[in-house]
C-alpha cells in the first residue's frame, strides 16, 4: 500500500506568499537558536535560502484547551513571527491529533461519536488560538486524514529491518506493529546525545519531572500507552507503530492494513505528517518540553529508520507551572482558556503567556496577570498620547513593513539571542520611555516639527516591535474583538485620557512651582501621591513626563 504521491511543497504550490520576493534582512545573520539534541545554542542557517520549514506538535483534541496548551502555541507563534520579520518565507505546520485512546474513551463515556468529540474540541482550540492572536498555520493536518502516509511509512520501516509485525498462533498479523529499538543504534540521541559533565538546566528539569531514556517508571504527565506495555514486545523500549483495536473501539476507528486491522500509534502520526508537508528534511521541529521523551525521541528514530533525515533542529517550549508543578488537566491544576479570558483581556493573557523566553518555565499566578495589565496600560498610554500629538497613527502597512534591520538594535539582539522575549520587552519599554520624554518636549521646543518626526519614528518602532511579538494593540484580533481593553488609534483622545492628562498636568505644574520655590517636601509629596496612584514621574532637562506604571 505504498503512497505514490510525493510530499507537497506548499511554498511553491498553494501558498499565496510564494509570489512574494524574498528579502532576508541582514539581521538574520545574527540569529542563534537552541537545539535540544546538542544542548547548545548555535547559529541558525536555513536548509533552503530564504525559507524556513517548521513543524510543531499540536493538540490532542480530547477536551477543552487550558493555559498550558496555549503557552506552547504562543511561544512558537513568536518564533514564527521573528522569522517573518527577518524576511523569511515560513511554512508552518501544526497538526491535530484527532484519533487517540483518550478521545475514544472519553467519547464512549459521554455517549458521543469519537470523531464528533474530536471536531468539537478542535474548534475550541482554534477559537482559543484566534482569540489570543496566534497566526493560523500554513497547513493544519489531521491525523485521520493521513492514514495512507502512516501505513507507507511503517512499511518502509519494516522493509528496512527496524520494525516487526506481531502475529497470532496461526501466523496471521494481529494489527500490532512495533519499532525495534535494538536495531537502531542511534536511539536516544535527541534526549541524551551529549554525555558530558556540562549541565543543561532545561533538560535536567525535564528529566527530573518526567521520564527519559535512562529513567524508567510511571510518568504522571504522559501515562504509558497500553500498547507499549504489551508482552508481545521484543524489548521493553520498543514502541507501537500500529495498534490492534481494543474490544471497545468503534468500527469506524479501525483501518485495514497489510499488517492487520487497527489504528496508528501516537508517534507515527507526526513523522508521516511532517514528511508529507515539509519533505525529507526541514529546519525546525517544535513542541512542549514534555514531548521530548518519549514522543520526539521515538519520532526521530522512526523517521530516520524509514530513510528520511528528520528535522535539522529540535526546539521545546517549557511548561506553565502553578506553585512549581506542571499545569496539567490530569493533575487537576488546569486553567481553561475561557475562564481566564472571562477575567482578563486577551491581550493581557497573551502578554503573560509570552512574557519569558520560550525555554523558561512560566509560573502562572495572579501577579503575572497584574504585571501584564500594567504593561498594557503603559503601552496603550504611550500609543494613544503619541497618536493624539501626531493627529493619527502610522498605518498597519507601515508597521508591518518595518524590516528587522530597522528595529532598535537591543530588540534585535534579544530576539536573535534564542528569542529572548524578556530582553526584547525591555527594549520596547526603553523606547517608550524615550517617546514619553519626546512628547513632553513638544510644547516647549521651538523645533516642534523635528520633535514630531522623532515621536513618529519612535511610535512606529514601538508598534513594530510589539507587532513582532503579536502585541500591537491596533492590529487584529485586538481591534475587532475589543480584546485589548479599549486601545485608541490616537486620532481622537478618549474622554478618560483627556481627564487623566488634565489632572496629572495640573499636579506636575504644582510640583514644578514647589521645586522652583525650593519647597521640596511638597514636591516629593506630589510625586509620592502620583506614584501611589500608579503614575511614574521622570524628570529631565525639558521638564517632567509621566506614564502609567
Amino acid at each position: 500500500m505504498r503512497n505514490s504521491q510525493e510530499p507537497q511543497d506548499f511554498n511553491t504550490s498553494v501558498m499565496p506568499s510564494s509570489l512574494t520576493p524574498v528579502h532576508v534582512a541582514k539581521a538574520a545573520d545574527g540569529l542563534n537558536l537552541y537545539d535540544t539534541a546538542s544542548h547548545q545554542v548555535s547559529h541558525f542557517v536555513p536548509l533552503r535560502p530564504g525559507e524556513v520549514g517548521i513543524y510543531v506538535c499540536g493538540a490532542t483534541v480530547q477536551s477543552s484547551p487550558h493555559i498550558g496548551h496555549i503557552r506552547a502555541a504562543v511561544a512558537f507563534d513568536i518564533v514564527r513571527r521573528w522569522f517573518l520579520k527577518l524576511g523569511y518565507k515560513v511554512t508552518f505546520v501544526r497538526n491535530v491529533t484527532d484519533i487517540d485512546d483518550k478521545i475514544l474513551d472519553k467519547a464512549a463515556t459521554a455517549g458521543q461519536r469519537w470523531w464528533a468529540r474530536a471536531y468539537y474540541y478542535e474548534r475550541e482550540f482554534t477559537e482559543a488560538y484566534n482569540t489570543l492572536g496566534v497566526l493560523p498555520p500554513t497547513v493544519e493536518p489531521r491525523a485521520t486524514g493521513h492514514m495512507s502516509d502512516m501505513i507507507d511509512l511503517i512499511q518502509r520501516i519494516l522493509d528496512n529491518g527496524h520494525g516487526y509485525v506481531v502475529t497470532d498462533a496461526d501466523g496471521k498479523p494481529t494489527g500490532n506493529v512495533y519499532f525495534d529499538v535494538a536495531s537502531w543504534p542511534h536511539y536516544g540521541e535527541l534526549t541524551h546525545q551529549k554525555q558530558t559533565a556540562e549541565v543543561d538546566e532545561a533538560a535536567a528539569v525535564a528529566d527530573r519531572m518526567g521520564p527519559s531514556v535512562d529513567a524508567t517508571g510511571d510518568d504522571k504527565y504522559n501515562p504509558v500507552d497500553p500498547a507499549d506495555a504489551s508482552p508481545d514486545k521484543h524489548d521493553p523500549r520498543d514502541f507501537a507503530l500500529w495498534k490492534a483495536p481494543k474490544d471497545t473501539d468503534p468500527e469506524d476507528a479501525r483501518w485495514s492494513t497489510p499488517f492487520g486491522v487497527g489504528r496508528p500509534g501516537w508517534h507515527i502520526e507526526c513523522s508521516a505528517m511532517s514528511h508529507r508537508y515539509l519533505g525529507d528534511r526541514f529546519d525546525i521541529h517544535g513542541g512542549g518540553l514534555d514531548l521530548r521523551f518519549p514522543h520526539h525521541e521515538n519520532e526521530m528514530a522512526q523517521t530516520r529508520a524509514a530513510g528520511y533525515p528528520s528535522a535539522a533542529r529540535w526546539m521545546h517550549s517549557a511548561w506553565v507551572t502553578a506553585k512549581g508543578e506542571k499545569m496539567s488537566k490530569s493533575l487537576g491544576t488546569g486553567l481553561s482558556v475561557p475562564s481566564v479570558l472571562a477575567e482578563n483581556s486577551a491581550w493581557v493573557v497573551r502578554y503573560a503567556l509570552g512574557s519569558v523566553q520560550y525555554r523558561s518555565m512560566l509560573e502562572w499566578s495572579g501577579q503575572a496577570l497584574v504585571e501584564a495589565q500594567a504593561a498594557y496600560d503603559r503601552v496603550s498610554n504611550f500609543i494613544e498620547r503619541a497618536g493624539v500629538a501626531l493627529g493619527g497613527q502610522p498605518s498597519r502597512e507601515e508597521v508591518t513593513g518595518i524590516s528587522a534591520d530597522d528595529l532598535p538594535t537591543d530588540f534585535v539582539a534579544a530576539m536573535n539571542d534564542d528569542v529572548n522575549v524578556s530582553g526584547a520587552t525591555a527594549a520596547i519599554f526603553t523606547t517608550i520611555r524615550s517617546g514619553n520624554t519626546l512628547l513632553s518636549q513638544l510644547a516647549d521646543r521651538a523645533d516642534s516639527e523635528a520633535v514630531q518626526t522623532e515621536v513618529r519614528e519612535t511610535l512606529l518602532a514601538v508598534r513594530a516591535m510589539l507587532d513582532t511579538l503579536g502585541l500591537d494593540p491596533l492590529a487584529e484580533p485586538w481591534v475587532s474583538a475589543g480584546a485589548a481593553g479599549g486601545a485608541s488609534d490616537g486620532t481622537t483622545e478618549t474622554p478618560e485620557h483627556a481627564a487623566l492628562e488634565a489632572l496629572i498636568t495640573e499636579q506636575l505644574n504644582a510640583r514644578a512651582e514647589a521645586r522652583k520655590a525650593r519647597d521640596f517636601a511638597k514636591a516629593d509629596q506630589i510625586r509620592d501621591t502620583l506614584a501611589e496612584a500608579g503614575i511614574t514621574i521622570e524628570d529631565g532637562l525639558q521638564g517632567s513626563t509621566w506614564s502609567l506604571k
